[in-house]
């Protein structure tokens, strides 16, 4: 039997649009979808998700077998978050080491990953929604790289440490990079694991 050839996408994901193609959920008639990015082939996942306030690198399949393997075999998934506060090498560390944060209404201890202040701003897109910004009191960028996902991870890990997280952008998925790309662009590639 013939193996069926399989689509792989990048993408863009917007601020304030779901990681998903479609909702019956009348609570969720209103928001936007990834079908907004353009015409997919049938069977079409996100591999692993961005919440709605999240932006960023998405990954795009109809291959379960991938998607499967990219969220449950360890592979990095880096994040640029913006910070509210001046984020001092204290807490740095100690998101490096984990950090106990809620999961599941449970307490759960986030795995030791890598964490660095960027040494300048990165320069993406203005958001469609705007933030807080250094006029208002200090900010730091920081790179995350994780190889779990829980919920809302990034964002309570800096919570947890007492430097909300104001903006994050996933930039990396192992070998994929999200690199200069347009919001809301997608673009084909090839998927080697």
């Amino acid at each position: 039997m013939k193996e069926p050839i399989h689509h792989h996408y990048k993408s863009y994901k917007p601020y304030g649009m779901l990681s998903q193609f479609a909702s019956n959920s009348t609570q969720q008639q209103r928001k936007r979808f990834l079908g907004e990015l353009g015409e997919f082939p049938k069977g079409i996942m996100p591999i692993g998700r961005l919440d709605e306030k999240s932006e960023g690198l998405l990954l795009l399949t109809t291959d379960g077998k991938i998607s499967d393997y990219i969220n449950s075999s360890g592979i990095e998934k880096e994040y640029y978050a913006l910070v509210d506060g001046a984020i001092s090498e204290e807490k740095i560390k100690t998101l490096q080491d984990g950090v106990e944060i809620g999961f599941d209404g449970k307490k759960y201890q986030t795995k030791p990953c890598k964490v660095f202040k960027l040494k300048t701003d990165p320069q993406f897109p203005e958001r469609s929604k705007k933030i807080r910004d250094a006029r208002h009191g200090p900010v730091s960028w920081v790179s995350i790289t994780l190889t779990e996902g829980k919920f809302r991870q990034v964002r309570k890990m800096t919570s947890a440490v007492g430097c909300p997280t104001l903006r994050l952008v996933r930039v990396r998925v192992g070998t994929i990079q999200l690199k200069d790309m347009p919001v809301g662009a997608v673009e084909a590639i090839a998927i080697n694991i």
